[in-house]
């Protein structure tokens, strides 16, 4: 098992094209055909956990923050990504980061935060807008199913529980082809009319050049008519956050002291009691304060996340509890993402869960 097999399989659940823009997400560091004999699964990269993977013969890494964000220059040891970089080429450790993308899939890191807590009913906070396209085709009746299951393998045709989703309509194509067309049906310089099965089919914008590839491939005409149109529609498996509710609803303290004993939190911020039970919980993972009025939109009880600032507080104006566990804590199940994701697939494969605690916050 190489390396490139693992991160197709982290890459199943979370695709690269779902990170951020700022995000920098993928294998950081070493060759991707690399014969894995060990993962060790982080939520940071330290000098510790580079050491950690040496110790326990891991040579492959995953974590969920990048290692690497922005671009290095040089590698002389002046900080500690520069020496985390130049140890793992030294002992020929592969680092592999899914980030934004694996905070933005129902599965991922906001899954697993609702697993913790008990929610059910789920929905992505805020959907994914303008990333969704409708593919519009035309093929021969009797080749049209050969073509859809094409399209369906190249990831088409995906709505929510639901695959194989498409539309079908019979009509009736007309053409003629000149001396230099070589038709499927039909003679040259003669006018033909073909009864033709319209196939519409959803697909994610990042899946175009593959699903326009399985399409070309597997239609029967010289010259298939197609069109990809853009769609407003919200995407509403994919994007920030999730939204879900609690099987019976709680005392708000008591649900707080719940929680801060799932996440082990040293302490928890949050704004004052509302006086309200806890039904609808809304979690983002890490860094969420940017996600507040999209919890108060969806009439969340409780905002579940990390990294509020002191003025951001005030912003619940009583309309929801703000809840404030940390960016580490809400965040540090997700090495149980990778070891699921990786033990699904290859039961007997090594991946070990890392033992040090690369949280830099501390709590007196």
């Amino acid at each position: 098992m190489n390396v490139q097999s693992i991160c197709n399989l982290i890459e199943k659940v979370a695709p690269l094209a779902l990170q951020e823009s700022y995000d920098n997400a993928g294998l950081l560091v070493g060759n991707s055909q690399l014969e894995v004999i060990g993962v060790l699964a982080t939520i940071d990269i330290t000098e510790e956990v580079i050491d950690e993977a040496i110790k326990k013969n891991c040579n492959l890494i995953i974590s969920h923050h990048p290692l690497i964000f922005s671009g290095i220059k040089r590698l002389v040891g002046q900080n500690e990504v520069q020496r985390c970089v130049a140890k793992a080429i030294k002992n020929d450790i592969a680092i592999y980061a899914a980030h934004t993308n694996l905070d933005n899939v129902l599965q991922g890191v906001n899954g697993k935060i609702a697993d913790k807590i008990g929610l059910v009913k789920r929905r992505i906070l805020q959907p994914k807008q303008n990333s969704l396209l409708k593919l519009i085709t035309y093929v021969p009746r009797l080749h049209s199913y050969r073509v859809r299951e094409a399209l369906f393998e190249a990831g088409a045709g995906q709505i929510g529980n639901y695959d194989a989703c498409s539309f079908n309509v019979e009509g009736t194509g007309t053409f003629r082809g000149n001396e230099n067309a070589v038709p499927f049906v039909g003679e040259i310089n003669q006018m033909h009319a073909e009864t033709e099965t319209r196939i519409e089919i959803i697909l994610p914008d990042y899946l175009k050049p593959k699903v326009l590839e399985a399409l070309l491939k597997s239609h029967p005409y010289e010259e298939p008519a197609y069109d990809f149109i853009s769609l407003e529609n919200a995407w509403k498996e994919v994007g920030a956050g999730i939204v879900g509710e609690l099987e019976t609803e709680e005392d708000e303290m008591e649900f707080l002291k719940r929680i801060k004993n799932i996440f082990n939190c040293s302490a928890i911020r949050h704004t004052n009691l509302i006086g309200k039970k806890i039904k609808r919980v809304a979690v983002v993972g890490g860094a969420g304060s940017s996600f507040l009025l999209d919890a108060i939109k969806v009439e969340a009880d409780v905002f579940i996340t990390g990294d509020f600032k002191y003025h951001e507080f005030f912003d619940a104006e009583n309309r929801i509890l703000i809840a404030d566990i940390g960016h580490f804590e809400s965040e540090q199940f997700t090495k149980e993402i990778f070891l699921e994701i990786i033990s699904k697939k290859m039961t007997t494969f090594a991946v070990q869960i890392s033992d040090i605690k690369t949280n830099p916050i501390n709590y007196l």
